[in-house]
């Protein structure tokens, strides 16, 4: 939201607050407090009618400042709040009789917010490391304002640096650096091809090395160089804003500490790697059609591991009621304990509105588990379903009703959900706990699927939950696998998609999926195949559409080879991508990454959003066209093509051309890549059998490589000297094997645990 004309004035009807001169400042043992005049303080009497700004640092955690700045405080404080995991560790306050100087400061491990007391307004956020200004807030960022409505808001501006950029801002589908852009934070159902978001985050990660958490849940405006040309902007609507400065200085150490903060993705299970295929959404489906599409898949050696049955399981106008429409399926016990007896995991499209013809309806109205109006009535309206209402995630009965439907088709057989939706959400209403409506916008998505989520955790076992959700705010890492949304199925929409991944990722969130192929229309068969690869080298794959089925027979007799290439290239890779995950649980890292998150100090590597990184070590750059041109950015070092064993040295732009079978897929130099042996199923012991492929070993080079095996690890330590590579296992529980790339592979029998190689 802008609220200046030009640099000089303000807008029609736009009044301005801002911090001049700081009057006082206040210390406790972990807070810092400014209180700042409106204008200059020269006599006595220039303190009358003038308003204060109220401005107070604090710590979460070590390398994390906190500052919230106020005008008035009488406010009613309503939820909900973003929940931060908080371990506050050493934080040092010195004021200015202590510090010697015309300066306040705060310290939180690395980072130092220094406030200037004397002279305009200032506070700088300090590397103390190196001594660098990471951003600052400078004598016109800070703002309390009044639009010609009489609506208040708060508003702050941090400095940005001559070429740094602005990751993040949620799943966002425009360029990856958000420079230039306007961003509000508002969930919205607006698919993929417009500036509207499902997952909308209010954090930002800078090349700089830090990043920004607003932690306010309402709609934040974010100007990134939009209102100043050299400020990241942020404002609310009311008389309060809170952020968080988070220290790097490496963009995965930004990540890791916000994930720390706002909470890590939960381990997923090993079977949701797999590939899922879907009934489709508006297509004409029953257990036959379900029993041809597994058998389809059986008779053509496609690997399958979760099948997923979209809106129409249930009655058409009942939704949600989770009952099987016994229509198409009257036996739903059975076709589910037939489809499991083949190995598969099942998942069910759910949503949380209720329809007017649902049996919930009335018994939700009845035991006040539904949104209502003030005027105590239930909210509804007609979109999406007839009459329907929103369930209340707020009342805590409410979530435990929900919750025992779903328990029920857990018993069924049903493995995970679906959850679909959460984005339109109303702010005419009254929540259960009497929560601010325009905080709940946003927020609702959160309790939703944390409901979700807890529940299959209860019910299955940490470890085992697992959903696919389309919309999400801050903290809503914590509960995987999200998907891109609503795209279209052409080659344009894909690299949207992509886009919206990557600036996903640098959000906070560690598992993410699309829909192959695309969801709206039918793709042609050049989209379809050049889809899978993408599909198949992101952390979850999914078939699935519109209103037109996505088996890949569908299509050609091609696209059922490249659907069996890569779906069994995938599972071979399940041990490294297994610890992938589990860094991403760990870590708070994600399992795709955009290159700059890997490369943060190669420039060529900043604004390439039409490629990535599959864990640390895995170059995936999708063909984005059906001739197979694609330009790859290749950094610094010798990259070796998965596929067909070329080599390749960086830093540098290649342009490669590639059959409907293939992708550029280069292993990063210096890897030890861990392969499975069987590639027919995600959920296996990964270190049973596992090959390590040692790709471009310098001389001197020791790794550490971890292996997951059941609840434990196998661990691998790799050292080179000359032209030996020694190789160390612990944890092993079997048979393993060397193969230096281009080499013979070398058998390492159960119970052996070192071995040298030529190399």
């Amino acid at each position: 939201m802008k609220f200046t004309d030009g640099y000089w004035q303000l807008l029609p009807g736009v009044t301005e607050l801002r911090p001049r001169q700081v009057d006082d400042v206040v210390a406790t043992d972990d807070t810092l407090t400014v209180y700042a005049s409106t204008a200059p303080i020269t006599t006595r009497g220039d303190t009358l009618n003038r308003p204060l700004v109220t401005v107070t640092l604090h710590s979460p955690m070590d390398g994390v400042v906190g500052v919230t700045i106020e005008h008035f405080q009488g406010g009613l404080e309503r939820g909900p709040r973003f929940e931060l995991h908080r371990d506050a560790g050493d934080v040092k306050i010195a004021t200015p009789d202590l510090t010697g100087q015309a300066v306040a400061t705060l310290r939180s491990g690395q980072l130092e917010a220094r406030v200037a007391t004397a002279g305009d307004w200032s506070v700088e956020f300090v590397d103390v490391a190196d001594g660098r200004v990471l951003t600052a807030s400078t004598p016109r960022s800070v703002g309390v304002l009044t639009d010609a409505d009489g609506r208040h808001f708060v508003r702050e501006q941090l400095t940005m640096g001559v070429g740094e950029h602005v990751y993040g801002l949620g799943e966002r589908f425009g360029a990856l650096v958000k420079n230039g852009q306007t961003v509000d934070i508002w969930n919205a159902d607006g698919g993929t091809a417009s500036d509207q978001a499902y997952k909308n985050v209010p954090f930002y990660l800078s090349s700089a090395g830090y990043g920004v958490f607003v932690d306010q849940p309402e709609r934040v405006s974010f100007e990134i160089g939009t209102e100043v040309v050299s400020r990241a902007q942020f404002s609310v609507e009311g008389q309060s804003l809170t952020y968080y400065v988070v220290a790097g200085p490496t963009p995965k150490d930004v990540l890791r500490r916000y994930t720390a903060l706002t909470g890590r993705p939960a381990r997923v299970p090993d079977w949701s790697y797999g590939l899922w295929l879907s009934t489709s959404f508006t297509t004409s489906y029953d257990e036959a059609t379900v029993t041809h599409f597994v058998d389809g898949m059986a008779e053509r050696d496609l690997p399958l591991s979760v099948f997923h049955f979209d809106c129409f399981w249930m009655r058409q106008f009942h939704w949600s009621d989770f009952i099987w429409d016994p229509a198409t399926f009257p036996d739903p016990e059975g076709m589910l304990r037939r489809l499991k007896e083949r190995g598969l995991r099942i998942c069910v499209w759910i949503n949380p509105y209720v329809a007017q013809r649902s049996v919930l309806f009335a018994e939700g109205k009845e035991r006040g588990f539904l949104v209502k109006n003030p005027d105590g009535s239930v909210w509804q309206w007609n979109m999406w379903q007839a009459g329907m209402g929103l369930v209340d995630f707020t009342n805590p009965d409410a979530v435990a009703w929900y919750q025992d439907k779903l328990r029920g088709l857990l018993a069924q057989g049903v493995d995970c959900f679906k959850t679909d939706f959460g984005e339109r959400i109303p702010t005419d209403v009254v929540w259960h706990d009497g929560s601010d409506p325009q905080r709940m916008h946003n927020y609702y998505t959160h309790l939703y699927n944390r409901s979700v989520f807890e529940l299959l955790e209860a019910e299955r076992g940490t470890g085992e939950a697992v959903l696919f959700a389309r919309s999400a705010t801050a903290g809503g890492q914590q509960y995987p696998v999200h998907w891109g949304g609503d795209c279209e199925s052409t080659f344009v929409s894909m690299a949207e998609s992509l886009r919206g991944g990557l600036s996903l990722a640098l959000s906070g969130f560690g598992f993410w999926s699309h829909d192959i192929g695309g969801f709206e229309g039918v793709p042609d068969a050049a989209v379809f195949k050049r889809w899978l690869p993408f599909g198949l080298l992101s952390s979850h794959s999914r078939l699935h559409g519109s209103d037109s089925y996505r088996v890949p027979w569908a299509f050609d007799d091609e696209a059922v080879d490249v659907t069996r290439r890569f779906t069994r290239l995938k599972m071979s890779l399940m041990p490294y991508l297994a610890q992938a995950g589990r860094v991403a649980h760990e870590e708070g890292l994600p399992v795709m990454r955009p290159m700059v998150l890997e490369f943060p100090e190669d420039r060529g590597a900043a604004t390439v959003d039409t490629q990535y990184m599959l864990g640390d070590a895995l170059l995936v750059a999708p063909v984005f066209s059906a001739a197979g041109d694609v330009d790859v950015y290749v950094p610094e070092g010798t990259w070796t093509s998965w596929l067909t064993g070329e080599r390749v040295t960086g830093p540098r732009w290649v342009r490669e051309r590639h059959g409907f079978d293939s992708v550029p897929l280069y292993v990063r130099p210096g890897t030890v890549l861990p392969v499975g042996a069987h590639d027919d199923r995600p959920d296996r012991d990964h270190a049973d059998g596992v090959t390590l492929h040692l790709v471009e070993l310098p001389d001197g080079h020791r790794s550490t490589t971890r292996v997951p095996s059941g609840d434990g690890e196998a661990v691998f330590t790799v050292r080179r000297t000359g032209a030996e590579v020694r190789v160390r296992a612990v944890g092993a529980p079997g048979a393993w094997a060397v193969q230096p790339f281009g080499r013979d592979r070398v058998e390492v029998p159960a119970g052996v645990d070192e071995v040298v190689v030529a190399v």
